[in-house]
């Protein structure tokens, strides 16, 4: 029996369903990554440090391709649901496990999301105001594709790849019309600021990471992808491929036709810019640029984030309720809902502030790094104790990769913040809620789980496909914990 024919078989007789292909994995990769927080950081990036802005991002660009590459190692060698939690456990211990968990994805999901649906309703009061109450287009949003979700991965699928596509479709158009309105005013880049080493510069690559992060959301699909092996790995590199030129394309026009302290200092850049392109009718054109960014954002996390806590919970790392599933889409419930909720707390309690966003985005990113510095680690660990295990898919230049994204993430998250009025809100914000997270973690493996914090799992091969995707299990899940 070929390895697709198994790997469906097992999908449908077991919890999930394999329905997914390149297409699919290709809009959640870039459909996480393009959203209304890349839009408006990028922009301000390219504010501050002119085209040579550039430098940043492509120093983002390679880190990005480092976390894809060790995702891409991890998900086919330890293809489950949990995602980061599953490969972490068996490489340095539980405890790692449920922090880098939490940190990278709930937390962003707290931070990123809520940010994210803020915008979102910014920009639909600038251009509408006072025709729609505050917070009912956020609020709205977040509660349709939590329901559209619950139906399951099927309806996800389809309204993803739409939304995908509308969006680089924009974000391409936004850029040419950049492109072409900054030629026709001759306004060129000789006061943009040409200069890589410019302050600022360099040190803005955390800032430009953030339009690089979210591609690994395909790997907590993996028990619902066709051809994993095959469709894992290429989905993230082409999308992350396909997220630099588009961000690039964006960027450069707008430095063509908008002075840089305006793109730096403004709260809503990509208003500007569709506005300065456009005239009145870009602010029709961005409401469409902002819905469908957000809805594609939203729609790809409540699809992947709830698909890791329900592997955290095949595990024993959280609420075994998160391992319920609707009976006919097969979807994760309780974790759609949960990660519903914890998005929509943070609206609840900032309100209207556009101030506040910038903040969330920039401590969700940390939060993130952290995640990413994780996923190297675990690549190495396991390459360490377990050398001569199958991998469909090995890391290219071991240990390099590992070793260059570990150092840029820290780089990163040292230079997190774009000025040093925020940086103790950033790290005071970020810190808080790590640390909760820390100590909820240790409570539950200590006292729950009743499992040492930083001992790994040992791996077992429950079945051999060949030489393709190794079923891989830890040995606490088949033993019932």
């Amino acid at each position: 029996m070929s390895s697709s024919t198994t790997t469906s078989i097992q999908g449908q007789s077991g919890g999930l369903r394999r329905v997914l292909g390149l297409g699919s994995l290709l809009a959640v990769a870039v459909g996480v990554v393009v959203s209304q927080g890349v839009m408006v950081l990028m922009l301000q990036g390219a504010g501050i440090a002119g085209f040579g802005f550039i430098i940043p991002l492509a120093i983002a660009y390679v880190l990005a391709i480092t976390y894809a590459w060790s995702f891409s190692e991890l998900a086919l060698m330890i293809p489950k649901a949990g995602s980061l939690s599953s490969y972490t456990e068996v490489a340095i211990g539980h405890f790692p496990a449920i922090l880098a968990t939490f940190s990278g994805y709930m937390v962003v999901a707290m931070f990123a999301l809520s940010a994210e649906l803020l915008l979102l309703d910014l920009v639909i009061s600038k251009v509408y105001p006072d025709v729609i109450p505050h917070m009912v287009v956020a609020y709205g949003v977040l509660g349709l594709f939590t329901v559209l979700n619950l139906f399951g991965i099927d309806v996800f699928a389809k309204l993803q790849n739409v939304l995908a596509l509308v969006m680089v479709v924009i974000l391409v158009a936004m850029g040419l019309a950049s492109l072409s309105n900054g030629q026709a005013s001759l306004q060129l880049p000789l006061d943009q600021g040409w200069n890589p080493l410019e302050f600022g510069a360099i040190t803005l690559a955390a800032m430009a990471v953030w339009g690089f992060v979210g591609a690994e959301f395909v790997c907590p699909l993996v028990e619902e992808t066709r051809n994993p092996e095959r469709n894992i790995p290429r989905s993230m590199t082409i999308g992350l491929t396909v997220i630099f030129g588009v961000i690039a394309l964006y960027c450069f026009g707008a430095l063509l036709c908008i002075p840089r302290e305006q793109l730096a200092s403004d709260a809503l850049p990509h208003y500007l810019l569709a506005t300065t392109v456009f005239g009145e009718a870009g602010k029709l054109f961005l409401v469409v640029a902002a819905i469908t960014a957000t809805c594609s954002t939203v729609n790809s996390s409540l699809a992947a984030l709830p698909r890791m806590l329900y592997g955290m919970a095949q595990n024993g790392q959280a609420f075994p309720q998160f391992k319920k599933l609707t009976a006919r889409g097969r979807t994760p419930w309780v974790a759609v809902l949960f990660v519903a909720a914890i998005t929509g707390l943070p609206i609840l309690i900032l309100g209207h502030d556009a101030a506040a966003i910038s903040l969330l985005l920039l401590a969700a990113a940390l939060a993130w790094l952290l995640a990413y510095i994780i996923v190297h680690i675990d690549v190495i660990a396991l390459r360490r104790r377990y050398p001569h295990l199958a991998r469909p898919f090995r890391s290219p230049f071991y240990p390099w990769p590992q070793v260059i994204g570990i150092a840029g993430m820290l780089f990163a998250i040292y230079h997190v913040s774009p000025t040093p009025e925020m940086t103790a809100s950033i790290f005071g914000c970020a810190g808080v809620v790590l640390g909760v997270i820390s100590l909820i973690a240790v409570v539950w493996v200590k006292f729950v789980m009743r499992k040492p914090l930083f001992t790994p799992e040992p791996l077992i091969q429950n079945e051999s496909q060949g030489n393709d995707v190794p079923k891989m299990t830890p040995i606490a899940t088949v033993s019932g914990n």
